[in-house]
């Protein structure tokens, strides 16, 4: 897509992912505006969740929704994107597409973030940006790839165009529903990741319990509509080995301290940054058992998470099931 001046891109949320996509975004050579909820000094360049990282001259922090950009960024947490979105919608040019890069499930809900946005920015142009990506690496221009998926391929197509960086490759998909689910449930299994290691249950039982979450995460992925191929992609096993194995994954930290015996409570306490697995799981719990999907990873991550089960009876609630055809 050719274009004759630059491209503005807005992105909507200034924690880590946010701050670091502006960063990314930057390097297609537009301008980039950055809201953010707290306001910040005048000439400030470095911000909280990320502040080892100073912004490229051509991002501007603002506290004002855009009225208009080429693309918007949704980078707000998923319990909060409902509120975000609402009042974006108010104010937002309706043809501006809107692209929401959080992961997880609406707690009251378990919607998947698009479809909130249906609800809240009807007859929109939407997609979803998912993949292996942490906020850190993306904003020091480290190489790293990902998904942008929309119901429409050619509207994805151009995003991708759009959007792709020599450091931050995007590959399209139409497969909006795989994507954004996988990018929840990952989050999920990587509580239980971190369990498994925190707990020193071994390699073989994460490496196991990864390989079994891509086939129960792809059951429910098929039975709602997406396809269960695209826990093959970036948006699935990619982001699935990240932050099942990576100490700077969020939720795979909570479930390492878990695992040693913390209590979730004190674990939530300490921390600044939100951990979407841990209200995600209950949501994909629920939507699993609404289409009769059996997930037991993500139902006895659940269970540890929301019901007080020891790790050892967890051990047994997924070992001794009765063998099964893979």
């Amino acid at each position: 897509m050719i274009m004759s001046r630059r491209l503005h891109i807005a992105v909507i949320g200034a924690g880590a992912w946010g701050t670091a996509l502006a960063c990314a975004m930057a390097a297609t050579g537009a301008d980039v505006t950055l809201w953010m909820r707290n306001p910040v000094p005048p000439g400030t360049r470095t911000l909280p969740r990320l502040p080892e990282i100073p912004l490229p001259d051509t991002v501007t922090i603002t506290g004002d929704f855009p009225h208009t950009a080429d693309v918007v960024l949704l980078v707000t947490p998923v319990q909060t994107a409902r509120d975000v979105s609402t009042r974006l919608q108010s104010v937002l040019d309706p043809a501006v597409p809107v692209v929401t890069c959080c992961k997880g499930l609406e707690q009251a809900t378990a919607l998947l973030p698009l479809d909130v946005l249906a609800q809240t920015m009807p007859n929109r142009p939407t997609g979803v940006l998912s993949g292996p990506n942490f906020a850190i690496e993306i904003a020091k221009g480290l190489p790293a790839a990902a998904t942008l998926a929309c119901a429409d391929l050619a509207l994805a197509q151009t995003l991708t165009a759009l959007l792709n960086t020599s450091s931050f490759r995007l590959y399209a998909s139409d497969d909006a529903t795989g994507v954004q689910l996988a990018g929840a449930a990952k989050n999920v299994i990587a509580i239980g990741a971190g369990i498994t290691i925190g707990a020193g249950l071994g390699e073989n039982a994460r490496a196991a319990l990864i390989t079994r979450a891509v086939a129960e995460i792809g059951r429910l992925a098929e039975a709602i509509g997406g396809r269960a191929s695209t826990l093959a992609g970036l948006a699935g096993m990619g982001d699935l080995i990240l932050t099942c194995t990576g100490r700077g994954s969020r939720n795979y930290s909570v479930g390492l301290e878990l695992g040693e015996g913390r209590p979730l409570a004190d674990i939530l306490a300490s921390r600044t940054t939100v951990a979407e697995g841990v209200l995600t799981a209950p949501a994909m719990l629920a939507l699993a058992r609404k289409h009769n999907v059996r997930v037991p990873i993500i139902e006895t991550v659940t269970r540890l998470l929301n019901e007080g089960v020891s790790i050892e009876e967890a051990r047994h609630l997924l070992l001794d099931r009765p063998p099964t055809r893979e």
